[in-house]
């Protein structure tokens, strides 16, 4: 095992590259900015229809109000994923630009939004002649078509800005004024390509780019919530994770159109009475609260069983430090911690754990005709409650959740016992070290000795020393600001929490933000320091650009390191202040 995963890390820059890649990030950044829609209206849709489920109905007049703001945001959302993965491309094009000479993203959203409309809108006249948008495909439906779009516009202002394709006007014209004309000609390019195409494209096919998109890929769709496909898709993203790889940061931005679809389509079938008929699995809820039950690896289980029945301290420790964040979906804590990742011990279970949790809920959804998702719930509800609130409460989710915790245990089982016995034998070995040691040194201490240990102050995590307190500033004599960065903004919020603390009982002039990876452009400015976390590695080239461009101090960590400064602020404190005093 240890010469595979040998094999497995010579494969690890390549993978960065890809996960590193600007159109991956440009979805997945896109959808960040999305988030707070998608969960914020489901929310409407379990008040509108969890009461169903015990036969209670509400008013007519309620239950449209309920569903009008679902339906107007999520009913809109590709139209807006034009606009969130057009910025977000465009702000990884910026980097490459002169600073004085910046595409302005703004421009190019509204550039995407119109383009979009143009490919995925069919207008309809009544008998009166007054005009109609059919909007069925700037919904969920229409995603994949918004991601193409989002792709060209930016390409197309980055090739106009990189060699001044601009209309000229005199030097006595104001800047604003010669900016705005700047923006014409790539926008008249983009929406003047993607007219043309629409018109040529209905000539031929009799229908909008969007809707043929979704015919063409339904078997692929098909496919993909197959016992083959589920398994790519999940053994894929614990595989990415197991070599130091954010593994949804590859595979999230290939399935994520699908996700919101088959949400949908499962809720319809679901109101409609037709529960055999919401039997799609691919599903946001299927990754946060199924496959990757606890975290990628399904790892809430095994985080227990270090925590509760492990006979290795370090072990022990470890699991009962991670057991909290990870029952909430963060799992960097036992990732790292244990280590998981690139542990040959944990390979097979970390693998195939979330594919046997995958397969075990379409055996459900199958045979026993318990629906699929219906709803989306935020990443960090707890494991078993989101799958059983997300597939509205059925009988068989809360079968289903007993038996994913046993099927769990099952698999990782043999594996821990075979850690824990190294663990404890590593243990033993450190012990009979210090003993040996011990017994050839004197026992005997003086009284003055003994005055100055019980004197002594004891060393706490939340105590500074002084002498490091005026190094924690900015040279202009401000408070030192710090942001944390990681994948979800769990660790990075742990850690920011920490500091902040920290800094609060110390009186030290230092602010500390966290945020996720991909929202964090609005918070950049300003910063002095961005600690980067290790599972976000692979972004750390286009940080550095980021961080040189706004005069920030990037620093990147290790995963015990990482992890060991979410409980030890002051290590952290030490590793700002020696990059800071470089």
């Amino acid at each position: 095992m240890n010469a595979v995963i040998k094999q497995i890390e010579k494969a690890q820059p390549f993978f960065q590259k890809v996960a590193a890649n600007k159109y991956l990030r440009a979805i997945r950044d896109g959808f960040i900015a999305l988030m707070p829609i998608i969960i914020f209206s489901s929310i409407f849709l379990l008040i509108a229809n969890v009461p169903l489920i015990w036969h209670f109905a509400w008013p007519t007049k309620v239950a449209n109000a309920l569903n009008m703001f679902y339906n107007m945001s999520m009913g809109v959302l590709a139209l807006m994923a034009s606009s969130s993965v057009a910025k977000a491309l465009t702000d990884s094009f910026n980097l490459d630009l002169p600073k004085t000479d910046q595409i302005p993203t703004v421009g190019v959203q509204f550039t995407a939004q119109v383009s979009f409309v143009l490919v995925a809108v069919d207008t309809l006249t009544d008998k009166m002649n007054n005009l109609y948008f059919a909007v069925a495909m700037i919904g969920t439906k229409g995603l994949i078509c918004a991601f193409l779009v989002a792709f060209i516009v930016p390409n197309v202002y980055y090739q106009c800005f990189k060699h001044n394709i601009t209309i000229k006007l005199p030097d006595a014209v104001p800047q604003n004024i010669a900016g705005a004309f700047k923006n014409i000609i790539p926008f008249a390019i983009s929406t003047f390509f993607f007219w043309i195409f629409s018109l040529a494209f209905r000539a031929a096919t009799g229908t909008n780019l969007a809707a043929w998109i979704i015919q063409v890929l339904s078997p692929l769709f098909t496919a993909a919530d197959g016992y083959v496909g589920l398994a790519l898709v999940y053994g894929a993203m614990a595989f990415f994770w197991f070599i130091g790889i954010q593994g949804p940061s590859i595979v999230e931005p290939a399935v994520t159109a699908i996700y919101l679809s088959n949400v949908e389509l499962n809720l319809s079938a679901w109101k409609a009475g037709n529960i055999a008929g919401a039997n799609r699995i691919l599903a946001q809820g299927t990754q946060y609260f199924v496959a990757t039950l606890g975290g990628t690896g399904a790892t809430l289980v095994i985080t227990l069983m270090f925590a509760f029945m492990s006979k290795s301290k370090e072990l022990k420790a470890v699991g009962r430090a991670a057991s909290v964040p990870v029952l909430f979906g963060v799992n960097e804590p036992i990732l790292f911690g244990a280590p998981l990742i690139l542990n040959p011990i944990f390979f097979i279970p970390f693998i195939l754990t979330p594919i046997a949790n995958v397969w075990l809920f379409k055996i459900f959804v199958d045979f026993f005709h318990m629906p699929g998702f219906i709803y989306n719930l935020p990443w960090t509800t707890p494991g078993t409650l989101g799958l059983i609130m997300g597939t509205g409460f059925s009988i068989g989710s809360i079968i289903l959740a007993i038996l994913l915790l046993v099927v769990d245990f099952v698999m990782y089982y043999p594996f821990f016992k075979a850690y824990d016995i190294q663990k404890c034998s590593e243990e033993a070995g450190k012990i009979d070290t210090e003993v040996s040691v011990t017994d050839n040194e004197t026992q005997t201490e003086t009284s003055d000795n003994t005055e100055e240990t019980t004197n002594s102050p004891v060393s706490e995590d939340n105590v500074v020393s002084e002498s490091k307190i005026p190094l924690a500033k900015t040279k202009d004599g401000k408070s030192l600001n710090v942001l944390v960065l990681c994948a979800g903004g769990g660790t990075s919020g742990i850690l920011a929490k920490a500091l902040n603390k920290l800094a609060d009982e110390n009186n030290l002039p230092l602010a500390v933000a966290a945020t996720s990876f991909g929202a964090h452009n609005d918070l950049l400015s300003g910063m002095d320091i961005v600690i980067l976390a290790p599972q976000m590695n692979a972004m750390k080239d286009e940080l550095k650009k980021e961080c040189d461009k706004n005069n920030a101090k990037m620093i990147t960590t290790t995963g015990k390191q990482y992890i060991d400064m979410t409980q030890h602020a002051d290590k952290c404190l030490d590793l700002i202040i020696d990059n800071i005093s470089e």
